[in-house]
């Protein structure tokens, strides 16, 4: 059986600020880090197996 989720922060003031501005302007990624990320991703794909 699952656990409850538990209550969660609740953003005020200029952390609300910061947290819009981070959603709107993302940190940009190298196509490097990108290229390693889907290898990671295609490499946990491969050796997991879910019973649907």
């Amino acid at each position: 059986m699952a656990r409850p989720i538990k209550e969660t922060l609740i953003l005020n003031g200029k952390d609300v600020e910061r947290f819009k501005y981070n959603l709107e302007h993302p940190t940009p990624v190298s196509a490097e880090e990108v290229t390693k990320a889907r290898g990671t991703y295609e490499k946990f794909k491969r050796i997991t197996t879910y019973a649907i």
